[in-house]
């Protein structure tokens, strides 16, 4: 497994890409008619043409990430925030090139912001939601698309119902990830599309570490970025946060379909 640094700034951040062979797929596309009796499938998948313009399909599973200091504590009046030298759960270790080790006993996902109620889960708990499938496509903003991927997890509309739905006011989402106090900004109805959820597994096994394991968002209908890694937290906003990529010049939205790739 060889992680190439494709690009950095200086010594807090670095970009490192590599292929998963592992979780490659054969020739055929899968189908929506190959998903299992339930599941959600993705209206984009149900396209004749499932290919965004600009993008091409990949058999194998792309890793892109992003390395920074060595530690993310949780506030609990607040969203993640990095500090260094704190201690305390959750317990997140960052090496200078790698994702966040997030040990299942310190997890947590918090739901805060224009809520009901503030809501947080520990892993068991989380765990122990009710579960959906969602066949879907994926469709990364650097034009690979990995087409027929089956998610389970937890719906975002279940997670909303929980903390005690929607406070008024409320239009945008900020998700929150263990690496580095990462965010992404995403629209309110995008975020509970019938599609949306927060997954665990993905083809029938656990999330790796590298694709954003224990935990991470899906919203198969905007480019991957937006499917936040190694998620820690969401909150409901009543205006656009930009997040981290969006400061840097990505579209707030995100659409592939679109071409939403670049603000400018």
């Amino acid at each position: 497994m060889q992680r190439i640094i494709v690009a950095g700034a200086g010594s807090e951040s670095a970009m490192s890409f590599w292929m998963d062979k592992e979780r490659e797929q054969g020739e055929r596309v899968p189908e929506p008619a190959d998903a299992p009796e339930g599941a959600v499938i993705s209206p984009d998948a149900r396209r004749e043409k499932r290919l965004p313009p600009g993008q091409s399909r990949t058999r194998k599973w792309p890793v892109l990430d992003v390395s920074g200091p060595p530690r993310v504590e949780l506030d609990a009046s607040g969203p993640p925030r990095v500090e260094l030298g704190v201690s305390g759960p959750p317990r997140v270790e960052l090496g200078v090139s790698g994702p966040p080790r997030v040990e299942l006993e310190s997890w947590r996902l918090r739901m805060f912001g224009k809520v009901g109620r503030g809501v947080e889960w520990n892993w068991k708990e989380f765990s122990q939601l009710p579960r959906v499938k969602v066949f879907a496509d994926f469709h990364c903003v650097t034009r690979w698309s990995r087409l027929g991927n089956l998610w389970e997890g937890v719906s975002t509309r279940e997670l909303v119902d929980r903390a005690g739905g929607i406070a008024p006011g409320a239009g945008f989402v900020v998700a929150h990830g263990y690496d580095r106090g990462f965010t992404t900004n995403l629209p309110l109805d995008e975020f509970l599309a019938e599609d949306a959820l927060v997954a665990i597994l993905h083809d029938g096994e656990p999330l790796t570490l590298d694709h954003g394991g224990p935990a991470r968002l899906i919203v198969p209908r905007l480019y991957a970025w937006k499917s936040a890694k190694w998620l820690a937290g969401l909150e409901l906003t009543e205006k656009d946060e930009a997040g981290f990529w969006e400061r840097s010049g990505y579209h707030m939205h995100g659409d592939p379909w679109r071409e939403e790739r670049y603000s400018w």
